[in-house]
């Protein structure tokens, strides 16, 4: 074995074992919130967020146990799941999502939790026609009203679910939250619970509710979540860029 590979066999294993600790904090914190919530944790599951982090991340997690991964900007999602296609994972695009880039997304992502226009919703269902796929697509919801983070306030929920389940080539899965900065995570999330029982009006199976990240998984848990995405907790801090 040349020197490189002997020192690129030692990071990777080094980056095994960093990962699989922090994995195992984190399976420890749902287990706690669920505990807490009177709640199975076999009903909550982990969405590693890969932004910035390689391709070789997402092989390490998924050889840990992590099935589910979320990307936020196609530009860096696209190539990432072409890398990782032999990897027997799922791929949830949870970024805002303009329509220009459904086409991309549709192709492989099983899960958009970014749903929040009707004429996304149907650009999301052309494209998934096309590539003949079904996807499954969460209404985003805004929980605080402001423009700039995506999302349809609560009132506005029923019409992009009936959207969304309108479209052949889509399934509705549910609702999907980000808590805004400034805000108790808690009150943040109290809407959920109304929000996805008016999509399970809509659809009876569309029970996914997508809350909850590194620093408000608890509060998400005992709100109802039932997958929460986790970036900085799992991977590390962000990267400046992907390698």
């Amino acid at each position: 074995m040349s020197l490189t590979s002997s020192s690129e066999l030692s990071r990777s294993h080094r980056r095994r074992a960093e990962l699989a600790a922090n994995l195992a904090q984190v399976r420890s914190r749902i287990d706690a919130a669920c505990a807490a919530a009177a709640r199975d944790a076999s009903g909550v599951t982990l969405i590693a967020v890969t932004k910035t982090w390689p391709a070789s991340d997402v092989a390490l997690l998924c050889g840990l146990g992590v099935t589910d991964f979320g990307e936020n900007r196609d530009a860096e999602a696209a190539p990432k799941a072409a890398a990782c296609a032999d990897l027997p994972i799922t791929w949830h695009f949870v970024g805002q999502l303009q329509t220009n880039k459904a086409r991309s997304v549709a192709r492989y992502a099983d899960v958009v939790h970014s749903v929040d226009r009707a004429h996304l919703a149907q650009a999301l269902g052309a494209a998934a026609r096309a590539a003949g796929r079904e996807l499954t697509c969460l209404v985003q919801v805004s929980l605080d009203g402001d423009p700039a983070r995506g999302g349809v306030r609560p009132a506005g929920v029923p019409a992009i679910a009936g959207a969304v389940a309108a479209e052949p080539g889509l399934l509705l899965g549910g609702v999907m939250a980000v808590a805004p900065l400034g805000m108790a995570p808690a009150d943040a999330f109290a809407p959920l619970r109304a929000c996805s029982a008016a999509v399970r009006a809509v659809v009876a199976g569309a029970t996914i509710v997508s809350a909850g990240m590194s620093a408000d998984l608890e509060p998400a848990i005992d709100a109802g979540a039932t997958h929460v995405r986790i970036g900085t907790a799992l991977l590390g801090a962000r990267r400046p860029h992907v390698m």
